[in-house]
């Protein structure tokens, strides 16, 4: 007796078929020699399904072991592994049948997603699916919420005369369902090789220095790509014995940042002070950690200067002045105003009073400015104008001139005349 797998169904369901050796209706040899579409009956009724090829004890230990499906949506009672029961080959009736049946659920999912208007529920219909004998209809939707699809059902049942299941998924199952083209423009592989859903976090593309942009890492479910754990387990070891990616070393020559590591030659990115990325070999992280906070050069890569008063402040400076002349200028001067600033000695009083002065002075400067623009704007005053200190005029002198220049009979104000 050998195991076989089969896989059936839209969600693609795994099924441990047994198949006997020598006795039975179905041997081993004609499975290897013969079609491998096969008529199975399965839990949840007659299906067509996909015959794989024979697997070792190891290989059924693992595929037994291993928890398909945990962790999704519910898809409904069945498990995503199942023992199976293989009843005949499909002879080309069979296929004519299954292909009719996936011809009849187009219009059915066209149907159905009218009726669902009238009931106005917050779900979306994402598939049907027929059995092979047609005594049961599966509907697949998503939605964020419990759904009352009772009356819906009721409908649904009327409307095809057959036995209706619900089955609520998520949007991974969905895009399996859909089997559409991934960014990468293959067909996902949910939709034809993956069985099982890894969970994938942010940190798995962040280890493998990939650019965190929502649109390039996602796939059309809106979830992160699985692919992102394909290499996971290498880059982790590699990862193992160093700090997260992004991290810093402080020194008093400067900060280093660990930028990320290159697979091919297991060497580390690190980013010196002077903006300079040098490799360094993952196993001598440790040493180069030790020297850069000792202050040490590293391979051709000069240490930084310090950072404080002395000779290497004032080379530093000297070097900021040979590339950046006009700034270095403007810089020495404010430091020798504020200089000269402190070093004059004065007392709170004086201070006050200069500055009290020294504001008033611009206060008159943007007052006769102003004044200045009125002046040449203005061809000249208005009749019976009257100002006062503050250069505006009273707000009933104000209303006379509006009075003037509206004439008599058009008055808008207080006591027309």
């Amino acid at each position: 007796m050998s195991i076989y797998l089969a896989t059936f169904g839209k969600l693609r369901y795994i099924g441990l078929a047994r198949v006997a050796d020598e006795d039975g209706a179905i041997s081993s040899q004609e499975v290897a020699h013969s079609s491998r579409w096969v008529v199975l009956n399965t839990l949840r009724g007659l299906e067509m399904g996909l015959l794989g090829g024979s697997l070792s004890s190891e290989q059924e230990e693992k595929y037994r072991s291993a928890r398909l499906g945990d962790g999704e949506q519910n898809r409904g009672p069945e498990p995503m592994l199942q023992e199976v029961e293989i009843i005949r080959y499909a002879d080309a009736e069979d296929i004519e049948t299954w292909y009719q049946c996936r011809s009849d659920e187009e219009q059915v999912l066209l149907r159905a997603r009218e009726i669902l208007l009238d009931h106005s529920l917050n779900m979306k219909l994402v598939d049907v699916e027929y059995l092979l004998d047609r005594k049961k209809l599966f509907f697949y939707f998503t939605s964020e919420q419990r759904v009352d699809f009772r009356a819906y059902v009721r409908d649904l049942a009327r409307e095809f005369r057959t036995r209706i299941e619900m089955r609520q998924m998520g949007v991974r199952d969905e895009a399996r369902v859909v089997e559409g083209i991934s960014p990468c423009g293959r067909p996902c592989c949910c939709s034809y090789w993956l069985h099982q859903f890894t969970p994938i976090c942010i940190r798995m593309v962040k280890e493998q220095k990939l650019a965190l942009n929502p649109t390039k890492i996602s796939g059309i479910c809106g979830r992160l790509m699985c692919c992102m754990a394909y290499e996971h387990p290498v880059y982790s070891e590699l990862w193992k014995d160093l700090p997260g990616p992004g991290a810093k070393i402080r020194t008093e020559q400067g900060t280093y940042v660990l930028e990320g590591v290159d697979l091919a030659t297991e060497h580390v990115q690190i980013r010196f002070p002077s903006g300079r990325v040098v490799p360094v070999s993952i196993a001598e992280f440790s040493d180069f950690r030790d020297a850069v906070l000792r202050g040490e050069e590293w391979g051709d890569e000069p240490a930084a200067p310090h950072a404080g008063r002395g000779i290497a402040a004032r080379s530093r400076q000297e070097h900021q002045g040979a590339e950046r002349p006009e700034r270095q200028e403007k810089n020495s001067a404010r430091r020798n105003e504020r200089y000269n600033m402190l070093k004059e000695k004065i007392t709170l009083e004086e201070h006050l009073a200069r500055r009290e002065h020294q504001v008033s002075e611009e206060t008159e400067t943007r007052r006769r400015g102003k004044s200045q623009g009125r002046r040449e704007t203005r061809k000249g005053p208005l009749p019976g104008e009257a100002r006062m200190e503050g250069g505006r005029p009273s707000s009933r002198r104000r209303y006379d001139d509006n009075k003037r220049r509206k004439g008599p009979g058009r008055s808008y104000g207080r006591g027309g005349e």
